[in-house]
């Protein structure tokens, strides 16, 4: 018996404000709960993002301290930020203090880099997982400070990389999308039988793929497409109903019906949506975010060079974009198929067991000879 498994093993987690961050966290610490079900798991937060919001739902106690962004240019943030550092670190150390930690476990964001020193600085084990292709700065950091340090792919470059892709909700996970389609399509009013196309553009959103999407309707109709769109919860589309359906809804909490409804995403390429559709075999076509030093396009260029999908920049991505490449793409099945299998190839289903075992292992190996490495 090892040691997480005589007493339960005390974990922190940092990975806040962004749901980018937040959701693989959380699907890391439900992965050690599966294992370990008297796991005690404590995450950092803070108010200015989302943590508020999806950290509680989830079930986890939430620690809040002062957010740190980290300015990537000489300027009066940045001459503040040491100052702000420092209670930000102390703040995290009393999380420590509290909560016995045994382990800090970063997925990046405003509050891990206190997270990480104050672990580093109370001889606590520091675990990093970077889902982006381009890591932020507190990892970069963090992942000098210790050798347990995974990632979403092989593309992304940090000192003892291990790639292992993101943890992923099991629902997600584990979906065969053949065998859910009928039952996914008839929830959302979707015929059985027809080419279906998936759109949505994160959280909120896209204007940009929203309009273009909308502006070309008639055509995809005529061409017997049916759309399934997640146009964000502030955004209205005006889309006449006709057969095939266009069906618009502002939001979707269990995606892997959406997933299984689909014969081809058109998505923005943020971290989590290229591991979810990769673990899936969803084929996509990725619209980047025109934002962020072009992060997401950096997610989508492995996926897309290993067949699994297309890229269309946002400035390019028009009506006449749409036709020109949705209306041949969609409706040769033969083509999908072959997408569907590359993009399965570039996917992993199982990252979030993967890290909690090894945070567990990290754990014992802790308790047993009481050192960091």
């Amino acid at each position: 018996m090892t040691a997480a498994e005589s007493a339960p093993p005390r974990i922190v987690v940092a990975g806040g404000h962004s749901a980018g961050h937040i959701e693989p966290a959380m699907n890391f610490a439900d992965a050690v709960r599966r294992i370990v079900p008297a796991a005690e798991i404590t995450a950092l937060g803070t108010v200015r993002g989302l943590d508020t919001t999806l950290i509680p739902a989830r079930g986890y106690p939430l620690e809040l301290i002062a957010p740190v962004p980290l300015p990537r240019t000489v300027n009066r943030a940045l001459l503040a930020t040491p100052g702000k550092l420092r209670d930000s670190v102390r703040a995290a150390a009393a999380v420590l203090e509290r909560t016995g930690a045994e382990a800090v476990v970063g997925f990046g964001g405003y509050v891990a880099m206190p997270g990480y020193i104050a672990a580093r600085q109370r001889g606590v084990p520091i675990v990093v997982h970077e889902a982006n292709a381009r890591p932020g700065v507190a990892n970069r950091v963090a992942a000098r400070l210790t050798p347990h340090v995974f990632t979403a792919s092989p593309a992304v470059r940090l000192p003892h990389a291990v790639p292992i892709g993101i943890p992923l909700r099991p629902a997600i996970a584990s979906l065969d999308r053949a065998a859910l389609r009928a039952d996914a399509r008839a929830r959302f009013g979707l015929a059985a039988d027809r080419p279906t196309v998936l759109v949505f553009g994160g959280s909120q959103g896209a204007v940009a793929i929203n309009s273009a999407m909308a502006g070309a309707a008639p055509q995809l109709r005529a061409a017997g497409i049916q759309v399934l769109h997640i146009s964000g919860p502030a955004n209205v589309l005006d889309v006449p109903e006709a057969d095939p359906p266009y069906v618009v809804v502002p939001y979707v909490d269990e995606m892997q019906y959406a997933y299984a409804a689909a014969d081809l995403a058109v998505c923005r390429s943020g971290a989590m949506t290229c591991a979810e559709l990769t673990a899936v075999g969803l084929p996509a076509v990725y619209v980047p975010l025109p934002l962020r030093g072009g992060e997401q396009r950096t997610n989508a260029e492995p996926i897309v060079a290993a067949g699994g999908g297309l890229l269309i920049d946002n400035e390019g991505f028009t009506a006449d974009e749409v036709v020109a490449t949705l209306l041949p793409l969609v409706t040769d099945p033969r083509r999908l198929a072959q997408m569907a299998k590359a993009a399965a190839g570039s996917g992993a289903r199982d990252a979030d067991v993967v890290l909690a075992r090894h945070v567990l292992a990290v754990v014992d190996e802790h308790r047993r000879f009481g050192s960091v490495r």
